[in-house]
C-alpha cells in the first residue's frame, strides 16, 4: 500500500519543483534576459540538476517561462470586452496588451536569443488570434483599413508592443507615456 501513495507524492512534489523554477525564471529573466540557469535555481530553492531533470536546455527552460507569461497574459487579455466599436475594442485590448508585453519584455529578448526561429511567434497564437478577430471586425465596420494584409497589420501591431517595451527598458520612453503612444501608434496604422 505504501508503494502506490509515494508515486503520486513524488509526482505532486515534482510539479511543485516544476512550478517554482517555471515562476523563479520568469521573475528573473523578466528582470535580466541573460539570468543563468544557476541563479535561476538558487532563486526557485533547488540544485542546478533538479532545474536539468525538469528542462533538458536553457531554451526549454526558457520557453517554459515565456508559456507560462503567455498564459497569464491571455488570461488578462480574456477578460478584456472586445464587443461594439471595433475602434473601442482596441484601444481596452492595447491598455492591457502593454501592461503584459511591459511586463515581460526582457524574457522575450531571453526567448528570441535561445528559441528557433518563428518560435516565439507560434507561443503567441492566442493573442495573434484575437488581434486578428478585432482587426477584421474594425474592417467590417468600416473604421479599419483594408489595403493591407491584415496578417502584416497583426505583425505591425506586435512590432510597436514589443519596440515600446524596448525603448521603455533602455530609458528613451517614460513608462507612463507608453501606453498611449502605443494606442496612438497603433490605431494611426490601423485607421492610415
Amino acid at each position: 500500500m505504501t508503494a502506490p501513495s509515494a508515486r503520486p507524492r513524488r509526482r505532486a512534489d515534482a510539479e511543485r519543483s516544476i512550478a517554482r523554477i517555471v515562476s523563479a525564471a520568469r521573475t528573473l529573466l523578466s528582470a535580466d534576459p541573460s539570468a543563468t540557469t544557476d541563479d535561476i535555481a538558487r532563486a526557485a530553492g533547488v540544485g542546478r540538476m533538479t532545474v536539468y531533470g525538469h528542462f533538458r536546455t536553457r531554451a526549454d527552460l526558457v520557453e517554459a517561462a515565456l508559456r507560462d507569461a503567455i498564459r497569464a497574459g491571455d488570461e488578462t487579455l480574456a477578460a478584456v470586452d472586445l464587443a461594439g466599436d471595433a475602434r473601442g475594442a482596441v484601444t481596452r485590448l492595447l491598455a492591457s496588451s502593454w501592461e503584459v508585453v511591459a511586463e515581460s519584455a526582457a524574457l522575450l529578448a531571453a526567448a528570441a536569443e535561445v528559441l528557433p526561429a518563428g518560435r516565439v511567434h507560434e507561443l503567441h497564437a492566442e493573442p495573434v488570434r484575437r488581434m486578428t478577430e478585432l482587426i477584421s471586425s474594425g474592417r467590417d465596420q468600416g473604421v479599419f483599413r483594408a489595403d493591407l494584409p491584415v496578417g502584416w497589420l497583426v505583425s505591425v501591431v506586435q512590432y510597436i508592443l514589443h519596440g515600446a517595451a524596448e525603448e521603455v527598458r533602455a530609458g528613451r520612453l517614460a513608462s507612463e507615456e507608453a501606453a498611449d503612444t502605443v494606442t496612438k501608434s497603433v490605431l494611426s496604422v490601423l485607421t492610415g
